[in-house]
């Protein structure tokens, strides 16, 4: 029997999990206390940390904008959803681990291709799932609201897929240049909040709805 649950706990065990994943990131940010009187110095110095940390803020923050225009175009989740969401959870509260490693590493010849190939795998698996997670919701029209059409589910599906292939090709510059590889994640990163921003995929339902019917009357 295919049974089916309201989204509200869903989407509150979701959001305290992204919650605990985001705030977690800022712990790795400190200065050793051998190296306070060094003040300045030791705050330039930790460049790579703020890098990896802005880039797994911004990842994790447009993950959890994308997460919720997605389950607000959802009236019921069945356990396939469920289960896919349960994925994507955990690479998401993966991602402060190999955070730290590439902040580590950065200026580590030896070790920093490894690490930047190893947290832009990690975040081609977020990006990855969350495309996955849609595709299964838009094949399942009876788990969306009413007022959802083809439009809306085409358009979020286009704001979780182009990620993908820059994320491979990110990766592969990792391999020559790690550290150029690094500032491109925050692009991608920051590439994957502005669609969310810039277009309704957060409006409200009624909102979005009254926003189309005017446009089709301008264009009539």
């Amino acid at each position: 029997m295919n049974r089916q649950w309201d989204t509200g706990r869903t989407e509150a065990f979701s959001d305290g999990v992204l919650g605990v994943a985001i705030t977690l990131l800022v712990l790795d940010i400190n200065i050793p206390q051998s190296q306070v009187k060094h003040f300045w110095y030791s705050i330039v110095h930790l460049w790579p940390t703020y890098l990896a940390y802005l880039t797994s803020f911004a990842t994790i923050g447009g993950l959890w904008l994308v997460h919720h225009g997605i389950f607000a175009r959802l009236s019921q989740v069945d356990r396939t959803i469920m289960s896919i969401n349960l994925a994507l959870l955990l690479a998401a509260s993966f991602l402060p681990f190999p955070t730290k490693l590439m902040a580590e590493s950065l200026r580590l010849t030896d070790v920093e291709r490894s690490a930047v190939i190893f947290y832009g795998a990690s975040l081609l698996a977020i990006s990855l799932l969350l495309n996955v997670m849609w595709r299964l919701v838009a094949a399942r029209p009876h788990l969306l609201r009413p007022d959802v059409d083809d439009l809306e589910i085409q358009r979020i599906l286009r704001a979780t897929t182009p990620n993908l292939g820059f994320y491979v090709i990110a990766i592969l510059l990792a391999i020559v240049a790690p550290q150029v590889a690094a500032f491109g994640y925050l692009v991608l990163a920051i590439l994957l909040v502005l669609p969310t921003t810039g277009t309704d995929l957060l409006a409200p339902i009624g909102r979005r709805s009254a926003r189309r019917n005017k446009q089709d009357s301008g264009e009539t």
